[in-house]
Order: structure tokens, then C-alpha cells, then sequence
């Protein structure tokens, strides 16, 4: 159960499922019976483009319409993103980071000076073995599920199922099950 609202900001590039990442956690809040937004922010819509995203979760009706300043917590989904953009402004001191790298926490930390909890997973290469291909999206709702156990894992499951089943294969679907899975388990 939370307590007061939940606010996430996802970065990632164009292209590689922020959008749809927040709005698989915002249809697995619903089917928890919270309230939720989710929504975009982007500049010139282009693959590869940095991009945002944000959800908002709440026990009660949400009446804030402006972009989330202070996240509890923040998912990079494209570690590139690091060096370029404060991925970590605004973030609580007691919110926390996920980033989808290869690097180390210590790594993570000296990078970002982000001095909160920071975890990480290698969810590209969780996709690519699982989907084939390098979409880690669907690894950082599921490392966020794990974390801060804001969704439970069965309603992701099930809004995985439900979401990515209206666009694509029997196969993709049970690939990104597969990864959020993997993700579930394997985030440090």
C-alpha cells in the first residue's frame, strides 16, 4: 500500500518503449484500483530523441496536471543518458534510481552524484536474449515493481499481457513476460 502519491520519471531515447513503460505501470496501478496518470514529454518526435515520461499513482484522486519536479523515483532506460542530461534533478533523497547499465552502483553514483539508492540491471541484454531485441522498458517497470513494490507483479504480468497483446505476436508478449521475469529477479 502507498502512501500519498508516487511520482516516476523515465528517460530513454525514441524509439525504446518510455512511453509505453509508463503506461504499463500506470494500467497495473489501475487494475490495484489506484488512481493514475501517465503521460509524455518530448521535444521533436524522431527516433533516438531524448525522451520523458512520467506516472503519478495515488490511493486517492490525483489534481496535479503539471510535469513530476520531485520523483520518488527515476528509471533510465538508455545509460547513454548519464553523461548527457542531470537524470537524478529533482529526485527525493530517499527516491530511487534504476539504470539500465553495465556499470557499477559506485559508477552509477559518481556519474549521476545522485547520493540516494541506486540500482541497476542490464536489461538490454535481458531483452535481447529474451525479445531479441534491445528494448529495456518492460525490465525497468518490472525492476520498479521489485524495488518499491509500488504494482504488484502478477497485475504487470497481466497488463503486459493485456497492453503489448493488442500490437504484437503471441511471441513478443511472452518474450517481454520472459524479461520482466528476469528483470523481477536479477535487479541489484
Amino acid at each position: 500500500m502507498i502512501k500519498g502519491m508516487y511520482e516516476v520519471r523515465w528517460h530513454g531515447r525514441g524509439g525504446q518503449g518510455v512511453i509505453t513503460a509508463s503506461e504499463i505501470l500506470a494500467f497495473s496501478a489501475l487494475k490495484e484500483d489506484k488512481y493514475l496518470q501517465s503521460f509524455p514529454d518530448f521535444g521533436p518526435e524522431r527516433m533516438g530523441a531524448p525522451v520523458r515520461a512520467y506516472t503519478r499513482i495515488d490511493n486517492k484522486p490525483i489534481n496535479v496536471h503539471s510535469q513530476v519536479y520531485e520523483p520518488d523515483a527515476v528509471i533510465v532506460l538508455d545509460p547513454s543518458l548519464l553523461e548527457q542530461i542531470n537524470v537524478a534533478e529533482g529526485l527525493k533523497n530517499e527516491g530511487i534510481l534504476i539504470v539500465n547499465t553495465n556499470l557499477s552502483k559506485e559508477k552509477v553514483k559518481e556519474i549521476t552524484k545522485f547520493q540516494g539508492k541506486i540500482f541497476t540491471i542490464d536489461a538490454t541484454k535481458i531483452a535481447l536474449e529474451t525479445i531479441g531485441k534491445p528494448l529495456a522498458n518492460i525490465c525497468g517497470v518490472a525492476a520498479l515493481s521489485k524495488i518499491s513494490g509500488i504494482i504488484q507483479k502478477e497485475n504487470l504480468i497481466d497488463s503486459i499481457k493485456e497492453v503489448l497483446g493488442i500490437k504484437f505476436s503471441d511471441k513478443i508478449v511472452k518474450g517481454n513476460i520472459d524479461a520482466a521475469n528476469r528483470a523481477y529477479n536479477e535487479v541489484e
